[in-house]
């Protein structure tokens, strides 16, 4: 049987990943266009986006609609806006709070590495009731570059001691999992919108659940991480 030591970090992306904070996000953006004069924000457009740093985003949407407001004033309002909803919000999806469960009754290390500002992490984690599970995190703020850049996760690698190899990481976004390739590391795909199954960053993945939150289980992602699943989906 293998041991905690044999098994790979395990590197979570939050939002969309572990916990169904999408909508909160959407509603955010939204809100945040209205108030600049910007109204038909609509889930189309922000799916766009999704797998994307806050930043980046709001660099995009702020040349899309040619806004005055200063980038870092954006910024805030939209983490405002967020938290306001995230803190009552946003859950952790079932089977992924039962897999962060499986890891840590095998003592393997885990990280959150995720766009998001570190503010909106912690509240997140602490809504959902994983923030003592997860206590390493690196937010987009805190590295030069965004997603699909591979920064977040070198340092989730770093800041966990171990090697950018010996790291796997679930994903529910193309940027996410393009940044996990760049990273050196192995990707869990779970694809967070309907018909991205098929784009070719999470066809490379090691470990595909085409369907989504709706097909992965805790138990074979597990499975396949302590190698009885025997290789790649």
């Amino acid at each position: 049987m293998s041991t905690a030591r044999d098994l790979p970090a395990v590197v979570f992306d939050l939002d969309g990943t572990l916990v169904d904070s999408e909508p909160a996000y959407f509603e955010a953006g939204r809100r945040l266009l209205a108030a600049h004069g910007v109204d038909g924000f609509g889930w189309e457009e922000h799916a766009a986006f999704i797998g994307i740093g806050t930043r980046e985003t709001l660099r995009a949407l702020r040349e899309r609609y040619a806004l005055d407001a200063p980038l870092e004033e954006l910024l805030a309002e939209k983490n405002r806006l967020y938290l306001e909803l995230a803190r009552t919000s946003a859950a952790a999806f079932p089977e992924m709070r039962a897999f962060t469960s499986m890891l840590a009754e095998r003592g393997v290390p885990m990280a959150v590495a995720s766009g998001s500002s570190r503010a909106a992490i912690e509240a997140v984690l602490a809504g959902a009731g994983l923030d003592d599970r997860l206590p390493v995190r690196v937010s987009a703020e805190e590295v030069a570059r965004g997603k699909p850049e591979p920064d977040v996760f070198l340092e989730a690698a770093r800041r966990l001691g171990v090697s950018p190899a010996a790291c796997v990481v679930v994903e529910d976004a193309p940027p996410g999992a393009r940044a996990a390739r760049a990273a050196g590391m192995r990707c869990i795909a779970v694809p967070y919108v309907e018909g991205t199954s098929g784009d070719p960053a999470f066809r490379a993945a090691d470990l595909l659940f085409p369907g989504g939150q709706r097909e992965f289980t805790a138990r074979a992602a597990y499975d396949w991480l302590t190698g009885a699943a025997g290789g790649t989906r």
